[in-house]
């Protein structure tokens, strides 16, 4: 059975606090949904004669699979949805639908519109039909629907009634307050689809914590529409989930919501998402988080190397995602083996290398080191174990200064470095400024380095923690993490020292050896 996919993202997401768009972010991210093969797209809200432009720049757009729609609001009370300058405006836009929302709730008629039932009626009926009249596709949005059903059923069933009646093509039942639970959901649904003959759909918050079992509890009573936002952004506590819901509904269900190789670009889309939209992306979302098939365990490890679905429900290529093995002292040497044969072939879990590697590995995390979140550091000490680690540079000299004032309150406001390196026969000597020590002590190696490796001139820090893992007051050592990027991949590596200088140059020095060992790769 195919479900229509329907991504409030631009419009619903937008809402969501801390979440702004540039137009120019709207129109790349209509077109990752389009790539995506999502079935209508809700390019904004029009509430007002300012909002024409921005729409008509987005619904300008060429777009290969999605329908676009545009949000808008009935007539008010007493207007005539011909005498509605909004509505006027949205049959003009070039968009393929236009949504209508309209309140489906006694309570919400009563206390927020400040009307009567009737004329809630007739806002909706004379609105859609405008609408209609002028050549779109109308879809409906009952607002707050299941708070409605629940005090007056009645009611909220003469709402839909009358929106079908009106020449709507499909009507989406809202959970707008996102209070109701999946049974009530359910049976709402099921009430509705015996009341009308037009498609359903479904629209859910989070407030709960369960859009997308109120989401599925729909589905599976009836609706044939999902409206959602990429990682559930949203007002308050966001909407359901796209990412979960489109994999859940077509490989879990087997409904079909998108075509297959389109899926396979869902992480990387939902990656973009969130990057257009300023927030961090939550590595343990399902199926596209990066934890979403990471096993650290040996038992794990082992069973998903025999068989993958001992440990795995889905495949991780088919919501574009990969399968990671985390190295520590509870994945023995399962987890080692997979990433050590992409070295040596050969090796098998017996092999000496292997048993020397998984015992370094300790060592090291009893020194506090972690892999866990250091892949690129784990890579180079794999190839030292196995006597085929590269030491590109030699560190002859590395000095750091902080300036801290009375005008800092005592704070770093700025630091200098100076590092001297040899390379083969090679020396240079560089310095570098920054606003603290490692963003000075980065801008000078790099520096020193790139007459011998121009590449290094493409690596950036991206992120940069730290954190006390012995406490002995001044003496306590530290574990620095860097995420660094090419402006292609992004790796991790890890330093550990009593000295945070220290420790962040080991980390340091790890992410260039480790970007120069894959660019010599290639």
């Amino acid at each position: 059975m195919k479900l229509a996919i329907y991504d409030t993202t631009l419009r619903d997401g937008g809402q969501g606090a801390g979440v702004s768009f540039t137009t120019e972010d709207r129109v790349r991210l209509m077109h990752v949904l389009d790539g995506l093969g999502i079935s209508y797209i809700e390019v904004g809200m029009l509430a007002a004669k300012r909002d024409e432009p921005v729409l008509v720049r987005l619904l300008s757009e060429k777009l290969a699979n999605a329908k676009t729609t545009v949000f808008v609001n009935t007539c008010r009370v007493g207007q005539a949805a011909a005498e509605s300058g909004t509505l006027a405006a949205a049959a003009a836009l070039p968009s393929d639908a236009v949504t209508v929302c309209g309140k489906a709730s006694v309570r919400q008629v009563k206390n927020v519109l400040r009307t009567t039932e009737d004329e809630n009626l007739r806002m909706i009926a004379d609105s859609i039909r405008y609408l209609v009249s002028s050549g779109k596709e109308v879809i409906f949005d009952a607002e707050h629907f299941f708070d409605g059903y629940g005090d007056d059923p009645t009611y909220a069933l003469r709402v839909l009634i009358s929106a079908a009646e009106a020449g709507a093509s499909q009507i989406v039942l809202c959970d707008t307050n996102g209070g109701n639970l999946p049974d009530v959901i359910g049976l709402a649904t099921e009430a509705a689809k015996a009341h009308v003959s037009i498609p359903l759909g479904i629209h859910c918050h989070n407030d709960l914590g369960m859009a997308e079992a109120c989401s599925l509890a729909a589905v599976l009573s009836g609706a044939s529409s999902v409206q959602g936002t990429v990682s559930g952004l949203g007002e308050r506590c966001g909407n359901a989930n796209l990412n979960t819901m489109i994999p859940l509904l077509q490989l879990k269900l087997g409904f079909s919501c998108v075509p297959p190789e389109k899926l396979r670009g869902l992480t990387a889309a939902a990656r973009t998402v969130c990057e257009l939209a300023n927030r961090t992306f939550d590595e343990r979302e399902p199926f596209v988080g990066g934890y979403a098939f990471t096993h650290k365990a040996g038992t794990h490890i082992d069973g998903v190397l025999k068989r993958p679905d001992a440990f795995e429900q889905v495949a991780p290529e088919d919501v574009g995602n990969a399968r990671n093995l985390v190295v520590s002292g509870l994945a023995g040497r399962a987890a080692l083996i997979e990433k050590m044969t992409a070295y040596c072939p050969d090796l098998d879990k017996d092999s000496e290398e292997v048993a020397r590697a998984v015992e370094t590995v300790r060592a090291r995390e009893d020194a506090g080191y972690t892999y866990e979140d250091a892949e690129a550091s784990l890579a180079l000490l794999i190839g030292e174990v196995l006597g085929r680690r590269r030491r590109y540079f030699s560190l002859e000299r590395l000095q750091v200064t902080v300036d801290a004032g009375e005008e800092s309150h005592g704070y770093a406001s700025g630091a200098a470095a100076m590092v001297k390196i040899s390379v083969g026969d090679g020396e240079e000597i560089a310095a570098g400024e920054g606003v603290g020590p490692v963003n000075a002590m980065d801008a000078a190696l790099r520096r020193a380095l790139v007459r011998f490796y121009p590449a290094v001139s493409r690596v950036s820090l991206t992120d940069y923690k730290v954190r006390v893992i012995s406490s002995a007051a001044t003496a306590s050592t530290v574990r620095v993490v860097i995420e660094s990027t090419d402006g292609v991949r992004v790796w991790r590596t890890v330093g550990v020292s009593a000295d945070v200088i220290d420790a962040s140059f080991q980390a340091l020095r790890d992410s260039v050896e480790y970007m120069l060992s894959i660019t010599e790769d290639k």
